[in-house]
């Protein structure tokens, strides 16, 4: 009789050593599956244990373009067989897709930006001329780490972008125009929940850019020069009560265990939600400023649910 494990699903050891390392403190048995490349037999039975996924949106930047559809392929098999599966086709399906993240947001009646998604640099044009808002956004539809998002100030700066050298399309090939939403203090913020249920809030400055990875390595250069000895990421006090519950609801609602929703307070105090990344990461130094430590309360939440099969 196999002992029963924590199944890791991902692609990047760099965004997964940290949960294992939480694991063996704590003396929990587990193995990591990389679906970068594999291949699944679907007349087998998945060993026992539970599966946790943390595929990411942004593999493709890393040279694993397909390992999100085939992990989708093993999710399904997973759950047609009964397993316990944490973050499962659900939660892959919202996270390669900004477009229904945002439907399943607005359907939950959690207000999103504006957003017309198109495909070619006609309809590009096109959407942004339907927005008729200014500034606006570019970001692509299936992303990760705030990659390809751009913001622009008229039609004519679009059009010298898209025909220019410098486009960068979605892997997907789907692009967003969407309403920019101006903080109030230049900050974004990112709600974490573990199992369902809140943990903490961290606040992110955005005045340098969208790319907004909290993860370690991505403060590190491709040489290993570090980026920004000012850390962007603190750690901010517990948000509205009925936000957190809207929050929840949604989680489970949608079938998703671990997740970070991230949204902007716009100078009128409206609240938007732009992002539900289902492979969240944590900052180790807004984290250890504040004595709150997500993956140890992630591998935790694992040995529970070990325990309960």
């Amino acid at each position: 009789m196999t002992m029963k494990k924590v199944y890791i699903i991902h692609e990047n050891m760099d965004w997964t050593k940290h949960l294992i390392k939480r694991l063996e403190e704590l003396d929990v048995p587990y193995e990591d599956w990389d679906l970068s490349k594999g291949l699944l037999d679907i007349q087998n039975m998945p060993e026992d244990g539970i599966y946790y996924n943390r595929m990411s949106a942004s593999s493709h930047t890393r040279g694993n373009r397909y390992a999100p559809e085939l992990t989708d392929q093993v999710l399904s098999w997973l759950e047609q067989k009964g397993a316990r599966v944490i973050n499962g086709t659900g939660a892959v399906e919202l996270e390669v897709s900004k477009l229904k993240q945002y439907l399943a947001l607005e359907k939950a009646g959690i207000r999103t930006p504006k957003t017309i998604g198109a495909v070619g640099k006609e309809n590009i044009l096109k959407a942004a001329e339907k927005l008729d808002e200014f500034p606006f956004i570019i970001k692509h539809n299936r992303a990760g780490k705030g990659l390809g998002v751009r913001l622009l100030y008229s039609l004519d700066e679009l059009k010298d972008y898209i025909y220019g050298p410098d486009f960068e399309d979605s892997i997907d090939g789907i692009s967003l125009i969407q309403q920019y939403i101006r903080s109030a203090d230049g900050h974004i913020i990112r709600s974490e929940f573990i199992g369902r249920k809140y943990f903490y809030a961290v606040k992110v400055d955005s005045s340098n850019g969208f790319e907004l990875c909290p993860a370690d390595v991505c403060q590190i250069g491709p040489d290993g020069e570090v980026i920004s000895e000012e850390s962007k990421f603190t750690i901010i006090d517990r948000l509205p009560e009925d936000q957190i519950e809207r929050y929840e609801t949604f989680l489970k609602n949608q079938n998703i265990d671990i997740a970070a929703l991230e949204f902007i307070i716009d100078e009128n105090g409206d609240i938007y939600t732009y992002d539900v990344n289902t492979n969240t990461n944590y900052n180790d130094d807004a984290e250890t400023a504040a004595g709150q430590h997500a993956m140890l309360e992630l591998a935790k939440y694992l040995k529970r649910e070990l325990n309960r099969i």
